[in-house]
């Protein structure tokens, strides 16, 4: 979540990749996928929760299809930064996953990702079903952005590109 995690994150990864976010919900799992220059995160797709082995083999599925290199996780702290059930359920996610799906993963701070989201769809005047439809992936993709960003900061050719 931090620089020197991007850092460490960043020698993980292997060559030309996208990278996955993941903004896991309880009920559903938004998706964004980054271009293979690892420059843009699109939103990809929200998928049902059933349970974790079917949905961890639905997101080993979707990173094999896509070529996925790595995942960014949203970590939902408190906002004063310390953790509480739902980010030791994500860190215990990530944890069973890896077996499943072995990629590099970063956790990444989402506060405020999903009200962000939402105050944009509000400012776009979507309804509250097409809000539903798309703050997860939305919220995904915003996470994956901010990862994004700061992996291009440490990139010292980022700037000729």
């Amino acid at each position: 979540m931090n620089r020197e995690a991007a850092a460490v994150f960043a020698q993980r990864l292997g060559g030309a990749s996208r990278l996955l976010g993941l903004d896991l919900g309880t009920k559903t799992i938004g998706l964004a996928l980054s271009d293979v220059g690892r420059r843009i995160a699109s939103p990809l797709e929200t998928i049902r929760r059933v349970k974790f082995t079917a949905d961890a083999q639905a997101l080993a599925g979707i990173a094999g299809r896509h070529g996925v290199g790595g995942l960014v996780i949203g970590l939902p702290l408190n906002m004063d930064g310390s953790e509480g059930p739902r980010a030791q359920s994500t860190r215990a996610f990530v944890r069973n996953l890896a077996p499943i799906l072995p990629l590099p993963v970063l956790l990444w701070d989402e506060r405020l990702s999903t009200a962000a989201v939402t105050r944009t769809l509000l400012d776009a005047d979507a309804s509250r079903a097409r809000r539903g439809e798309l703050v997860d992936k939305l919220a995904a993709a915003y996470i994956l952005q901010g990862c994004l960003d700061v992996l291009a900061s440490l990139d010292p050719d980022a700037s000729e590109a």
